[in-house]
């Protein structure tokens, strides 16, 4: 199956980028009227509203007793998984592992510095006190994911870690799931998916209790639901469909890039895989590899729609062109196939995770390597980060004055005060040394 290919130019390659752009757009407001319903029924009924849409969209018919994941459903899933993939087991924790290390050096420290007379200003920071994790069903368990998303609130220190993935028909979860999520240190696992979970998440229930913030993927609904509860609680990012660039010199192994490029696409029909390749020969050979390869793909029916309308391989003239087109697509995965990766990286601000080299392909990242996969998509590079560590503290300033360094400033802050007509303020600084 072919996917689209494009002699770059700096017109089509705005072309590009507005279509991938219009990626995932859809009038929100059938979308939004559905979500703010659940969350208003959930609101006020609690863990029977929830009960009710688990059994309407996930056909499990569980209690306020079975919603919670107990001890021996844990114990029964690591049991599952040594007798039928042991080898599964065993790579899950060397991830685990790697990922762990990785966010541990993303710890952060407050400070205090003195600055005159006995005054000290600083920051103190904390964890917050309960995060939300949610990720979903679909079509194949997504454990990776409960690894990349509960293990940096658990290394920031976290108390409780709450975990929500929707049930099976039997009522059970994935063996896989449940052992990634303890593996990772979430402290409570609920059976309950969907908008329904973001909203029990960000309000509590009878059973649920409400968190602080929630983080992780999920389809236009959970989406939805993040968007209309963040101020109630902290969300991770906005997330839209996943995409790749791939900027491939005469140094890239076609096979391997176009290896890549699948990889991306098979996500969804919204994927979107870009290979810039410089000069007619690569780009030529990345686009017949992709096409000869894309006919024994297992996942045929979600490669076709993403190659056909969000997969191009593009001829440029230079590495540079190349640069300035992924600067402004600002892509969450961005792999430098070329001479010197770590050149290029220097010119490199806008992208979510940067894959150096001809062996450090994408789903190294996804799953193994250590920093997270969560990551910004839709442009979104340009603002947001990975999730990390550090988006699970919360910070506090202190100021601690003594009589003597007050009384060096007070003059200063009571002006200042008064200058936007403020007088109580401009009085409180006043009193302690003078009539106000």
């Amino acid at each position: 199956m072919k996917c689209k290919y494009v002699n770059g130019t700096k017109e089509n390659l705005k072309e590009v980028c507005d279509r991938l752009g219009a990626r995932g757009k859809m009038d929100l407001g059938p979308v939004i009227t559905t979500v703010q319903g659940v969350i208003d029924d959930i609101r006020a009924r609690g863990d029977e509203a929830v009960l009710e849409y688990t059994k309407k969209f996930d056909k499990a018919d569980l209690t306020p007793d079975t919603m919670a994941v107990t001890a021996d459903e844990i114990k029964q899933a690591y049991s599952s998984l040594e007798k039928e993939d042991p080898e599964l087991l065993r790579v899950m924790k060397k991830a685990a592992e790697n990922i762990r290390v990785f966010h541990e050096r993303q710890r952060e420290e407050g400070f205090m510095m003195d600055t005159a007379e006995g005054s000290k200003i600083g920051v103190k920071v904390r964890p917050v006190s309960i995060a939300g994790v949610y990720v979903p069903g679909g079509t194949a368990p997504l454990p990776s994911t409960v690894l990349m998303d509960v293990i940096p609130a658990s290394v920031a220190g976290v108390p409780r870690i709450v975990f929500c993935t929707p049930p099976r028909a039997d009522g059970s979860i994935a063996p896989v799931i449940l052992a990634a999520a303890d593996i990772a240190g979430a402290t409570e696992i609920y059976k309950v998916g969907g908008s329904q979970a973001i909203a029990a998440m960000a309000y509590g229930t009878q059973t649920i209790p409400r968190v602080d913030k929630i983080c992780g993927p999920g389809n236009i609904f959970v989406n939805t639901a993040k968007r209309l509860v963040y101020g109630q609680v902290d969300i991770d990012m906005f997330a839209g469909p996943s995409e790749v660039i791939i900027i491939a010199d005469d140094t890239a192994d076609p096979e391997f890039v176009a290896a890549d490029m699948l990889a991306q696409a098979e996500h969804d029909k919204l994927a979107s895989a870009i290979v810039l390749a410089v000069g007619e020969d690569l780009a030529r050979k990345v686009w017949e590899a992709a096409d000869r390869r894309s006919e024994t793909a297992v996942r045929k029916e979600q490669l076709r729609g993403s190659m056909e309308d969000y997969c191009s391989v593009i001829c440029v003239d230079s590495v540079e062109t190349a640069v300035a087109f992924s600067e402004e697509l600002a892509p969450e995965h961005l792999e430098l196939c070329v001479r010197d990766p770590e050149k290029v990286l220097e010119s490199i601000n806008n992208a979510g995770a940067v894959f150096l080299g001809n062996y450090s392909p994408e789903p190294l990242g996804d799953y193994f390597a250590g920093p997270n996969h969560t990551l910004p998509t839709s442009g979104t590079a340009r603002f947001f980060s990975p999730l990390n560590t550090g988006d699970f503290y919360k910070k506090m300033s202190v100021i601690d004055y003594n009589e003597e360094s007050l009384k060096n400033v007070y003059k200063d802050v009571a002006k200042f005060a008064a200058s936007e007509g403020l007088y109580c303020h401009a009085a409180s600084a006043l009193v302690r040394f003078e009539e106000a």
